[in-house]
């Protein structure tokens, strides 16, 4: 398939799981990507792996300084952008009353903050067909125990893409949220161990977690003129854990 043929893409948190999954998914469907992330060592493994198509910049989203040059070095080389996939993220477990302030500072700064200035960054350099995809999750929507922060930070882009969707009236560019379920990525896998992941996935209907390639398949969806007449949305790819 060539939905994507001849577009820019920028993937924050691109180096790994769910980013680089999308990543390999938007280049084999014609796209030039940019992947964004912290860690130097992942983003030159997958740019290896991603091949000609694909660029590393090393930054944090919560740094403007840091998506200044980011922004830059798709402008110097490619001079527009076509599709922004806001996917980076952060949070950690605890309970109520064991909520720290750098923990909330840590998931906020990177998921609405960094969603924020993602995208507000990226504007300049795009125009009309443009999509701007923002990865939400099942959380958002559901809640979970433990996860205070991170849900909240969650339901928070659900509804800056609602918002944004409202302000891009007139500009021809579209905001969409993905939110993924339980996500077989290796930080995931690691975390979970094999009877975690048996666990998590038998929460969801279809009985197992998705494969990180299923995340991007959609991804590419929301990126391409396939979902020409979609913004202000939410695409739930959680196999069914926040709909039941």
């Amino acid at each position: 398939m060539t939905r994507l043929n001849g577009k820019t893409a920028v993937i924050t948190g691109g180096a790994t799981g769910i980013g680089l999954a999308a990543a390999k998914r938007f280049i084999g469907e014609g796209a030039f990507v940019f992947i964004f992330g912290r860690r130097q060592e992942a983003l030159d493994a997958a740019v290896a792996g991603l091949g000609s198509n694909a660029r590393a910049v090393k930054g944090s989203v919560s740094s403007l300084p840091d998506l200044d040059r980011l922004y830059r070095a798709v402008k110097a080389e490619r001079g527009l952008l076509d599709i922004v996939f806001a996917n980076a993220g952060a949070g950690g477990m605890a309970k109520l009353g064991e909520i720290t302030g750098p923990q909330i500072d840590e998931t906020f700064d990177t998921n609405v903050k960094g969603t924020i200035f993602t995208i507000q960054e990226a504007l300049p350099l795009m125009g009309p067909g443009g999509s701007i995809i923002l990865t939400g999750s099942s959380a958002g929507t559901t809640g979970a125990p433990g996860l205070s922060a991170y849900s909240a930070s969650k339901a928070a882009v659900r509804n800056l893409a609602r918002t944004w969707a409202e302000d891009l009236k007139g500009t021809g560019i579209r905001v969409n949220v993905l939110s993924p379920g339980p996500t077989a990525t290796e930080l995931a896998k690691a975390a979970l161990g094999e009877e975690g992941q048996k666990a998590y996935g038998a929460m969801t209907a279809l009985q197992r977690m998705a494969a990180p390639a299923e995340i991007g398949a959609v991804a590419a969806f929301l990126a391409s003129q396939d979902s020409s007449f979609m913004t202000g949305s939410e695409v739930a790819v959680d196999g069914g854990l926040a709909q039941l």
